[in-house]
């Protein structure tokens, strides 16, 4: 199989484990995700298997969107409920406009810190692991943009405030560090209790199944709906092929070029070689 996998990844296990399982049943090792989500985490994780992995980095680079649930009142070394208790504080005076002031802050293009649990690579170890291992891990802030956080329901649990939320963001944000962050604005500590993600755009959760009987997308089909495309000629698929240049798409950044019969065939990118704009074949002959 050549194509992309929507999955609906399950609570307790990786996206590794997915990834791995999917080695295993299409019986390739091509195979790779588009963002990591943690085993507390549920919701859309896009599989590429095959060539599909080489156009991975399109789908990553696509608008996310999450539901989550954040407990104010307590916070944890993991910004979520799988981590160790660091301390509790009673958020029963915090009221529900308090908290929605708060969390305009965290929208628009931000600084935001990732936990130091988070996936991120340090000298070519993952930070989670070097938090296992006992180091301290401190990593720089970056900025994030956060287009929309939209309050969904607040719930009483003793003296702790669940809110959940509704959050539309760029890719590398850490829905975690929100969470963290509203509990420090607050002075009361917060953490996640759950968190789906619905949306890596442009696939939304209600096209996700189980591995097995999730719905696949072929590679033209997939690229067709993140990238704008063309369709080329026969001599036009000539010259893609000996990664020569063809006329230009007129397009800002990559554009996905089809053949005839609609296959995939290269991303193409508008330069200027001798003062004249040409289309030029950044990925080529993906098919297998």
């Amino acid at each position: 199989m050549n194509g992309f996998l929507l999955i609906d990844k399950a609570a307790g296990v990786t996206s590794h484990d997915v990834v791995a399982s999917a080695r295993k049943l299409f019986k390739t090792k091509r195979v790779g995700h588009a963002g990591t989500l943690d085993p507390m985490a549920t919701g859309v994780l896009v599989l590429g298997i095959g060539s599909a992995t080489r156009l991975l980095q399109y789908v990553t680079d696509g608008t996310k969107k999450y539901e989550a649930t954040i407990r104010l009142g307590q916070s944890t070394h993991t910004d979520d409920r799988e981590g160790e208790i660091l301390e509790t504080t009673s958020a029963a005076d915090i009221g529900e406009e308090l908290v929605s002031a708060c969390l305009k802050k965290f929208v628009g293009n931000i600084m935001q810190k990732p936990s130091s649990v988070s996936a991120i690579k340090i000298d070519g170890k993952r930070a989670h692991e070097r938090v296992r291992d006992g180091e301290v891990v401190d990593i720089p802030a970056r900025e994030v943009n956060v287009s929309e956080i939209k309050v969904i329901e607040f719930i009483r649990v003793g003296d702790f405030l669940d809110v959940r939320v509704e959050i539309t963001c760029s890719a590398g944000t850490y829905i975690r560090a929100i969470a963290r962050d509203l509990g420090q604005e607050l002075q009361v500590g917060g953490h996640l209790t759950s968190l789906r993600r619905t949306l890596v755009s442009p696939f939304e959760i209600a096209e996700c199944g189980e591995l097995g009987v999730a719905n696949s997308i072929s590679v033209a089909a997939g690229i067709s709906r993140i990238l704008p495309t063309r369709t080329i000629d026969l001599m036009e698929s000539s010259e893609i092929s000996f990664g020569r240049a063809i006329s230009a798409s007129e397009k800002d950044g990559p554009v996905a070029a089809l053949d005839q019969s609609g296959e995939f065939t290269a991303l193409l990118l508008d330069k200027e070689i001798a003062g004249k704009m040409v289309a030029t074949p950044t990925l080529v002959s993906v098919k297998e």
